[in-house]
């Protein structure tokens, strides 16, 4: 009899930044549970949502391929994912797969067998938001049911915890601060507030009259450390049900969040690293290497080419064309990599493409964005990681030097899909809005 597949759970965490795990270097212990999976695992330190936001993200994440080839550059679709590309969930049912998506109430991310939601919003009046314990109200049951089969199963999960609002439950709403949010004299809300496309949206989940920013932070944290706690359940039910020795764990995001930096407040647009960097860690005891940290360069298209690898499942992928490249063997050869430069883009909230280096960061704005930032960034990472001094009228060698990387690549990967960029095809303006929690809900509906 031959040996069953294993089962996929893939823990897909929106806007998680990745700095802020412990399991990356943060001094808050804010993921301790999934620091242990990522001890025991395959840790990657350089994996990237290259295309902001959600949109594009998890359609590279279900299709192994890049922007080009999904034509989703924006969290505003102008059509479904192309027929010719096929899904993780309709590869592995040729497998014999079971398959469930928790957190999208719909068939955009097509071909699961089952879709599954729950509430992920609230508003200040409302709180806290039990995003997580309100994911595994619907997990646990239908992880054990997808355990009773004899078929194995792919279990889709997108948790929505570490995207605002952040008001997560007591004690994590204080774990990290104690103080009065509120407190006169201190300025640092000053300018969120005075942002006016976003002032209404995030005055609707903050305290009254908050003032210190580091509140907001600490809430952001704390939601981390909820999730993680929620993370627990479902890896003690795992165990508990006795499949763990035959399930495939990853954890990744599709994006990352700018919290209080570069003037992107406490949200994910722009092309700054806050938001690109996402953690990215496999877990398989016995199958895959476990405490090892891998250098090697991965972006959103690659992990259904590795999760078919590490799982033994390619054969059925056969005929589907990949952007993207399996990372397999980087779980062990930790020091090199398929890339180390990529195209980067964001098209909902600003509309800029750009091209990123180990050690330069350049884009351009296809458009005056509401910030009013300049129509040219350019930034050394080796010297600058924080990004605060754009170089690009001091270094315009360099800015043409990766602009023309940047339109080689747009020019052959256009020859090679004979699809154009959809990022000419919008047209955002600069008055752009969000005044609601229910309207940030239905953006981010698929």
């Amino acid at each position: 009899m031959p040996k069953r597949h294993p089962n996929i759970v893939i823990f897909a965490i929106d806007s998680i930044r990745r700095d802020h795990m412990s399991c990356y270097g943060y001094p808050r212990l804010t993921t301790p549970y999934m620091d242990r999976l990522a001890a025991g695992g395959t840790l990657f330190e350089n994996a990237f949502s290259a295309y902001i936001p959600t949109t594009p993200a998890y359609s590279s994440i279900l299709t192994g391929c890049d922007v080009i080839g999904t034509q989703m550059p924006s969290l505003r679709p102008k059509g479904p994912l192309p027929k010719e590309l096929p899904t993780l969930p309709e590869v592995l049912r040729k497998a014999g797969y079971n398959t469930t998506c928790v957190g999208f109430g719909g068939g955009f991310y097509r071909g699961f067998n089952k879709y599954l939601n729950f509430e992920g919003w609230c508003s200040y009046e409302d709180r806290p938001a039990r995003k997580a314990e309100n994911l595994n109200a619907v997990t646990v049951p239908e992880l054990e049911r997808l355990s009773r089969s004899k078929k194995p199963f792919l279990l889709f999960l997108r948790h929505m915890d570490p995207h605002a609002p952040y008001l997560p439950p007591a004690p994590y709403d204080s774990m990290f601060y104690s103080k009065d949010p509120c407190k006169k004299g201190n300025k640092s809300m000053k300018p969120v507030f005075a942002f006016k496309p976003f002032a209404d949206f995030l005055a609707s989940w903050m305290p009254p009259g908050i003032t210190d920013k580091d509140y907001v932070i600490a809430q952001y944290d704390g939601e981390l450390a909820y999730m993680d706690a929620c993370i627990q359940r479902l890896i003690t039910r795992i165990e508990e049900l006795g499949i763990m020795e035959d399930t495939l764990i990853v954890i990744t995001g599709d994006h990352g969040e700018t919290l209080y930096d570069h003037e992107c407040f406490f949200d994910h647009h722009g092309l700054y690293e806050p938001t690109l960097v996402v953690p990215l860690v496999f877990y398989w005891p016995g199958k895959v290497p476990g405490g090892v940290r891998s250098r090697a360069y991965t972006l959103h298209e690659d992990l259904m080419p590795t999760v078919l690898d590490v799982c033994g499942l390619k054969r059925f992928a056969k005929g589907a064309k990949f952007d993207g490249k399996s990372n397999r063997r980087f779980f062990t050869d930790t020091g090199n990599t398929h890339r180390s430069e990529f195209y980067i883009s964001e098209c909902t909230w600003m509309r800029k493409q750009g091209w990123r280096t180990p050690v330069w960061k350049f884009w351009d704005a296809l458009e005056p964005d509401f910030h009013g930032k300049p129509p040219v960034e350019l930034y050394n990472l080796v010297e600058d990681p924080e990004e605060s001094v754009n170089l690009a009228e001091k270094e315009p060698a360099v800015v043409e030097m990766l602009r023309g990387r940047m339109n080689k690549w747009l020019k052959r990967r256009e020859r090679g899909t004979g699809k154009t960029s959809n990022i000419l095809n919008y047209e955002l303006g600069a008055n752009l809005y969000i005044g609601s929690i229910a309207t940030a809900k239905k953006l981010q509906a698929r």
